[in-house]
């Protein structure tokens, strides 16, 4: 069992100084062990950091990064002409015939005289080929292609500080729920001691004839309550455990928490905001994703416009088949392969073109129209995220105003709940008052101690609160010590 589990025995250790020499080497031990579990202490920040580097969706989102990247280069690439290099060796017939054809899932590319009737003379054949085609003007479509490509990196890479920044939100919050459980385990460890310790006085009392024997069986029950309120504190915690191991990537474990910063009250508490929603992580992916969209718009409205292009073929064949083979000379050809594949006959062709879909314009207008309507759908959930964001920022200063007064009025719950627990048992050992005021008095004292411990944790919630709506992480983890 991890050593923040440990219940905390307020007993002593040793009667007399004699057992104490004789455990002396025990309790040295014990305090390096302690030593060595007190250097294994998570902090706040090594958690976000742990969460930083293995939670998956910020490992996916930098894979999508530097996919967004890649295409980027991709899209640049486009302003390259298009350059094919073909071979091809084939032996086979040359009979042709006339009249038209369509090659409908391709073709033959045999030409020779047309014959009388079928013949199976073969040989080889070679074709050499070089195409280029460059299409050298689009009206600007390769660019505004590339400058959506690059939009696409800006909202990647916004979406993964969005990303990263909400999850150091989410790991704060889920750390400060640990350590509100782990503080709500300790105070219900005390408050079952305590019940065990009155329930001994009351046995006592009981035994004696001094008190009725009744009592025997509330304190039972209240010894029960509190075990029973121990055990839902005891699965509190595995719960918030459980959610930060996820959080950090990590198996489920027990933790140890860094306890000392919670004690204090951050000093930038009152520290005014300065009003840069803009800059907010989630607002900046938003935004990114309208001008992902507002690019688009420009890109689809090239697709109506001409292509210019420039081409050129250079092509050489080779034949087996002699220039004299026709019906008069039939045995004009070899079988010889080098004959048949070695280049005999080149063309080069040279050519400027233009393509124009006059329908292309019809379709691009309404693909423009559907963006646009699109982009106007992005920015009605950026103002609605806005919206979200300010009301949050008005609500984490309510919850400030709240926590500290609370954080103040903690203290007085809880030394007058002491001090009334304190009376009660004392009074009821003399038997002056009865077992009813005493188990009041002790829920009184549990309930204070709980209170202060939220009041405790509640302040560094409300300002963690307002570093998320603030969009300034640093606004909270700077106060971390």
């Amino acid at each position: 069992m991890d050593a923040s589990c440990k219940i905390i025995n307020h007993r002593p250790m040793f009667e007399n100084q004699n057992s104490g020499r004789k455990y002396f080497p025990f309790i040295l031990l014990f305090l390096m062990m302690g030593q060595r579990v007190s250097s294994q202490v998570l902090t706040l920040k090594e958690a976000v950091n742990s969460a930083l580097t293995n939670y998956g969706t910020v490992k996916a989102k930098t894979n999508y990064l530097k996919a967004s990247q890649a295409n980027v280069k991709e899209a640049s690439s486009e302003y390259l002409p298009n350059l094919n290099v073909a071979a091809q060796q084939a032996y086979g017939t040359a009979n042709g015939q006339f009249g038209p054809v369509i090659a409908l899932s391709g073709g033959v590319a045999s030409s020779g005289p047309p014959f009388l009737s079928q013949n199976w003379n073969a040989a080889f054949g070679g074709l050499y080929l070089a195409n280029i085609s460059w299409d050298f003007f689009t009206f600007g479509r390769v660019r505004e292609n590339i400058n959506v490509a690059q939009a696409e990196v800006v909202r990647d890479a916004d979406d993964l500080d969005q990303e990263k920044f909400q999850l150091e939100v989410r790991v704060s919050g889920a750390y400060l729920s640990l350590l509100a459980a782990q503080r709500l385990k300790l105070s219900e460890e005390k408050n079952l001691e305590r019940a065990d310790t009155f329930r001994l006085v009351v046995m006592s009392r009981a035994k004696n004839g001094l008190n009725p024997g009744v009592d025997s069986s509330q304190a039972n029950a209240e010894v029960s309550s509190a075990r029973i309120t121990l055990t839902n504190a005891i699965n509190y915690e595995a719960e918030q455990a459980s959610e930060l191991a996820q959080l950090l990537g990590i198996p489920y474990q027990q933790f140890l928490l860094d306890t000392v910063f919670i004690a204090r009250i951050p000093a930038s508490l009152y520290a005014s905001v300065p009003n840069n929603g803009e800059q907010h992580p989630i607002l900046k992916y938003y935004q990114s994703r309208i001008d992902v969209s507002l690019q688009q718009e420009k890109y689809f409205d090239r697709f109506k416009y001409p292509v210019f292009s420039l081409m050129g073929v250079l092509q050489s064949r080779g034949t087996g088949f002699d220039a004299s083979y026709s019906q008069l000379y039939p045995d004009a050809f070899t079988h010889s392969y080098w004959d048949g594949v070695k280049p005999s006959n080149s063309n080069y062709l040279l050519g400027i073109g233009i393509v124009w879909n006059l329908t292309n314009p019809i379709r691009v207008h309404q693909r423009v129209t559907a963006q646009e309507w699109t982009s106007k759908g992005l920015q009605n959930e950026y103002e609605l995220v806005s919206q979200q964001i300010k009301t949050q920022l008005a609500l984490a200063d309510q919850k400030i105003k709240y926590a500290i007064d609370n954080y103040h009025e903690a203290p007085i719950q809880m030394k007058a709940a002491s001090d009334a627990y304190l009376q009660k048992s004392v009074l009821y050992r003399n038997g002056l008052t009865n077992i009813v005021d005493v188990t009041q008095a002790l829920y009184s004292l549990n309930r204070a101690e709980t209170d202060r411990d939220i009041a405790n944790n509640n302040v560094w919630q409300a300002l963690l609160l307002k570093a998320a709506a603030a969009g300034d992480f640093g606004l909270f983890v700077n106060e971390i010590q």
